[in-house]
């Protein structure tokens, strides 16, 4: 089943279309279990897009989701309760209507973990997974966007706003705020606060519940939220924060350099095996993770992003693992037999 261009859509998540076709092969091989050239078939297609197989891993979540976390979707039960005893029910046919009916309802909610997915068709600034971009804005303020990042801008008489809606950026700001006749200073503004550069160069990224500010240059006021006393808190060159919706607090040391990216490089220090696999994660397409009884494993050294898979082929060479391909895009890193 080749995939077409229509099956791709702007945001690197799989289309309906591939959805369906996943949800096709998942009921194929659910009624023809014993077939190997059937699950052989299944794995080649897996294997020829990243968007396949993409496609494939949230069939199978959504599915054990529904079953336990979604009862409440309109026909989500009926339809894996078809699946389940489909030789006795309804024809595959119905079936794959049905499922296709409850997956597609509840995967923009299985979407919405991992994918701000509108975020990045409007944003005035955006990457995509693995990619890193640099602008230069209109007063001379030079902006990074790592890894599937977004970023809106609005510039007008009043202000200068730099909104983050997605990912991480370097920001490092312009020396001179020309034509307008107003003090309009540089503010970079995130889900959880509002900061100031003040002759600064600094990092912010976005994760779910907090973002991290790292400042390599100059001096940042974080104005949201305010510190304690009502005022401001100043984070100088070299310090870093988190921050959230109720306070901003000291973070403690990295064991990475949090700006490596920018140099399309990781930099570890001591770091945890099942961490930074989260990290070169970011950079790739598919599922990247390990066994447990190796994710405290050790590792320091620098770590080149141009190409993830020659990363990851290093690995074995320092540790006692074993890489794993499942597909092209389903690597398990396991310990060394």
């Amino acid at each position: 089943m080749p995939v077409d261009n229509l099956s791709l859509n702007r945001r690197g998540e799989p289309h309906q279309q591939v959805v369906k076709q996943a949800i096709h092969w998942l009921l194929r091989l659910r009624n023809n279990s014993a077939n190997s050239r059937l699950r052989q078939q299944c794995d080649v297609w897996r294997a020829e897009h990243h968007e396949h197989e993409l496609a494939w891993q949230r069939v199978q979540s959504l599915q054990a989701e529904l079953s336990s976390n979604l009862r409440a979707v309109p026909g989500a039960q009926v339809a894996f309760n078809t699946l389940e005893n489909s030789a006795q029910g309804l024809g595959r046919r119905q079936a794959l209507k049905l499922l296709s009916g409850a997956l597609l309802m509840g995967s923009a909610a299985w979407l919405g973990k991992d994918a701000t997915g509108w975020q990045q068709w409007t944003a005035d600034f955006a990457t995509a997974t693995g990619e890193r971009r640099g602008f230069q804005l209109p007063d001379g303020t030079r902006l990074e966007l790592n890894t599937a990042s977004a970023v809106d801008l609005d510039y007008n008489a009043q202000q200068r706003l730099i909104t983050l809606t997605r990912g991480e950026i370097i920001v490092t700001c312009g020396g001179i705020d020309e034509g307008s006749p107003f003090d309009r200073p540089l503010r970079v503004q995130s889900r959880q606060g509002v900061y100031e550069g003040v002759g600064a160069r600094f990092i912010l990224r976005q994760d779910g519940d907090c973002t991290r500010l790292s400042v390599t240059g100059g001096m940042v006021l974080i104005h949201s939220p305010l510190a304690a006393d009502g005022t401001p808190t100043q984070v100088q060159a070299g310090q870093s924060y988190l921050i959230d919706h109720h306070q901003a607090r000291l973070a403690p040391p990295l064991n990475m350099d949090a700006g490596a990216w920018v140099d399309g490089l990781i930099v570890t220090r001591n770091m945890r095996l099942g961490d930074f696999l989260d990290e070169v994660g970011r950079y790739r397409h598919g599922y990247l993770t390990c066994s447990a009884d190796i994710a405290d494993l050790r590792l320091s050294g620098v770590f080149r992003l141009e190409n993830t898979d020659r990363l990851l082929a290093i690995l074995p060479q320092t540790l006692p693992v074993q890489l794993r391909y499942r597909t092209r895009w389903w690597v398990t890193l396991e310990r060394q037999a």
